[in-house]
């Protein structure tokens, strides 16, 4: 193990012990200033977010790439209310959920604890590492962050800025790290680093999250990419089924949440199709149809089986015509990765027919697949959106950050 990896392991472990410890209100305080100092120290965090962009420029990344790179002052705002957000969120660590008494006469408890130390590798959204932080420290989670080398120097800044607020608040500043060599070895490294880690989280590309999972050697929650569909059914309204297709797919395409297919019966294709082309062409979304969409649009490439399993995250939408409700729900399920899955339709009985068939962690009646996001979910911010089925699912809030042990209140019981 490097000595980087095994000094910050060894403060981290010792710091959990300190900050498992502290009371609501200090930990409130501390992100109260936290948020403060991010916007206090606005130009410096957008000096060293330029030295990321321009080293991405020359690198030749998308311009969708770019903007999940991008910090503005607006964006940093977001980031600082989210951690003000988390800050007034209610404190789960001590919580009592149930207490019962038993046949003996024990009274027995389930009691909300922290995780301990969390990793967290992620990649060019230097948010992440404010979110993060944020969500570990209410909960009572020491911290390391390994971001990509594309934000270093963003990321690096913010890191800086909390350590310091956490100094200025008389706390041990190793309660969030930064791990600052950016190579694949010392990310192995992260992977196994049993005898310090509680839980690794990635957050990043299909890439990136397959490597964790064959890599790692300590628990992993896997916060999974998004491959997400929208299916318009026949008794949608098509006004309405616009909107949300349109904004599930420009509003932000670079994220997780963006919708990457739609699925459309085939009864409204005609109608629908040609209206969607007119109100995707300003934003110039190239759109990839099956041999039937292509019937009813004008500029549209055949699409691919790869591009029906593929999380885009760019201005590009596949399109699927279908025949029935069910021949969607076959085919999303398919090739969905269990993130987000929308349908837009005024049916009752086919809305709950997709909510209880459609395998997914948020499935959505009506709305924009855009939502799935801690901040809009009321959590403040998010660790990650977990497609797993185990302990945590959907986007990842400060509950999600901690475990449970059983408290027993006894007066001399013995078992005979």
């Amino acid at each position: 193990m490097s000595d980087l990896l095994n000094r910050l392991g060894q403060q981290s472990k010792l710091a959990a012990q300190q900050l498992c410890l502290l009371e609501t209100a200090k930990k409130n305080d501390c992100l109260l200033q936290m948020s403060l100092d991010l916007e206090n120290n606005l130009s410096e965090i957008l000096a060293n977010n330029q030295l990321d962009l321009i080293q991405a420029q020359k690198n030749k990344l998308s311009d969708t790439m770019l903007d999940r790179l991008r910090l503005t002052a607006e964006r940093i705002s977001e980031m600082a209310e989210s951690i003000r957000q988390v800050a007034a969120l209610p404190d789960p660590i001590g919580v009592v959920e149930k207490m019962w008494r038993t046949e003996d006469q024990l009274m027995i408890g389930q009691q909300r604890v922290p995780l301990g130390v969390i990793g967290i590798i992620f990649e060019a959204r230097p948010n992440v590492t404010t979110d993060a932080a944020s969500l570990c420290f209410k909960s009572g989670n020491t911290v390391i962050l390994r971001g990509g080398k594309k934000a270093f120097h963003s990321n690096q800044v913010l890191v800086q800025l909390m350590q310091q607020t956490l100094q200025k608040q008389q706390l041990n500043p190793a309660m969030i790290q930064f791990v600052t060599d950016t190579s694949h070895e010392t990310a192995q490294e992260l992977m196994q680093l049993n005898d310090y880690l509680d839980v690794l989280i990635p957050r990043g590309g299909a890439g990136l999250i397959q490597r964790v999972k064959n890599n790692a050697t300590v628990p992993v929650i896997e916060t999974g990419t998004g491959n997400n569909h929208i299916y318009v059914d026949t008794a949608a309204s098509l006004d309405m089924a616009l909107n949300i297709v349109v904004n599930a797919k420009v509003q932000r395409p670079s994220v997780c949440n963006a919708v990457e297919t739609l699925v459309i019966h085939k009864e409204i294709a005609s109608d629908f199709l040609p209206r969607l082309e007119k109100a995707l062409l300003p934003h110039q979304v190239a759109l990839r149809g099956d041999l039937e969409a292509l019937t009813y649009l004008d500029q549209a490439n055949l699409a691919t089986e790869t591009d029906w399993a593929t999380e885009f995250l760019d201005y590009i939408l596949a399109i699927k015509v279908v025949s029935s409700l069910d021949e969607a729900i076959e085919h999303i399920n398919q090739y969905n990765t269990k993130h987000s899955e929308t349908i837009v339709t005024d049916s009752y009985s086919n809305g709950q027919k997709f909510l209880n068939e459609i395998d997914a962690a948020v499935i959505y009646i009506n709305a924009s697949t855009r939502f799935t996001d801690g901040f809009k979910f009321g959590f403040g911010a998010e660790i990650g959106i977990s497609t797993q089925k185990l302990h945590a699912r959907g986007p990842m809030g400060l509950e999600h950050l901690t475990a449970t042990k059983y408290i027993i209140y006894g007066n001399g019981q013995i078992r005979e």
